[in-house]
């Protein structure tokens, strides 16, 4: 990554363009010395995960131009897109140059666990892996109501720290930061942290009868079993932010000589 030029970073999230997580992750992101340019979804698209969607009319996909609070020299664009479809889009001839590394946040809540899986924040972050940039997703822990004022803070001190290790490892490297919602002078030590079995929460589908076809209603309940204790949820419960490394799709050889293996005992436990 040795360049005469600096680093451009391209800033996104699932909460929106007007989240003020965003705005202070791409200062963040801009004081640590990179290039900045921000593009975000028009509206909120959490839990799109990866989705490539985008509102498509007979002229493409709008975008709208925007001006970031306290960055105006930073150009930025309300896209009507999912943000991994922003980020797909960076890559296929839209921004020139492309960035060389995705940083996707602030988002309001925690993006812990396999969950992980149906995050925007993260889908953003991934897709950045594919087009064989550095990503990073940066998650605030402010539990599920959101309080008036999120600590963004606790998370964009952190933002220089895990740059240099997230640039320091190969492109295509993915990270994901989550840091509890505390003044970031109460923060403890930053931990690496394996990934939950599923979230810190799980989430209940109900069929309710009504019309003609009822209503799927959804609520939220506690996990009742205990994380353990190098889980990415038990570290944030205890005060330390966690950072945890990501891999994006990939194929596993060797199916068709398991399924033969497999075959080759059950044969024999049969004889």
């Amino acid at each position: 990554m040795a360049s005469s030029r600096r680093l451009r970073a391209l800033i996104t999230n699932d909460d929106g363009i007007d989240s003020p997580g965003l705005w202070a992750l791409a200062a963040a992101v801009r004081d640590a010395g990179l290039e900045v340019v921000v593009a975000a979804p028009h509206v909120d698209s959490s839990g799109v995960a990866a989705s490539v969607l985008s509102v498509r009319d007979d002229d493409g996909v709008r975008v709208h131009p925007r001006t970031v609070p306290g960055l105006d020299d930073v150009p930025a664009f309300a896209v009507e897109g999912h943000p991994a479809y922003i980020v797909y889009a960076a890559g296929r001839g839209w921004l020139d140059p492309a960035p060389d590394v995705v940083v996707s946040g602030i988002n309001l809540g925690a993006n812990v666990g396999r969950s992980v899986l149906h995050s925007g924040t993260v889908g953003a972050a991934l897709t950045a892996s594919l087009q064989g940039w550095y990503g990073l997703a940066v998650s605030l822990d402010t539990g599920w109501v959101p309080p008036e004022a999120p600590h963004w803070e606790a998370a964009t001190a952190l933002v220089p720290q895990v740059l240099d290790l997230l640039l320091a490892r190969d492109p295509g490297t993915v990270l994901s930061l989550n840091t509890p919602d505390v003044d970031a002078g109460a923060l403890r030590e930053l931990r690496e942290a394996e990934l939950a079995e599923f979230g810190n929460a799980q989430v209940v589908v109900e069929h309710r009868e009504g019309d003609a076809h009822g209503t799927l209603v959804s609520s939220l309940r506690d996990m009742t079993e205990e994380p353990a204790a190098d889980s990415d949820i038990a570290l944030l419960a205890a005060g330390h932010p966690t950072l945890t490394e990501l891999r994006p799709v990939t194929g596993v050889p060797g199916v068709l000589g398991r399924v033969a293996a497999s075959n080759g005992r059950g044969a024999a436990r049969s004889a």
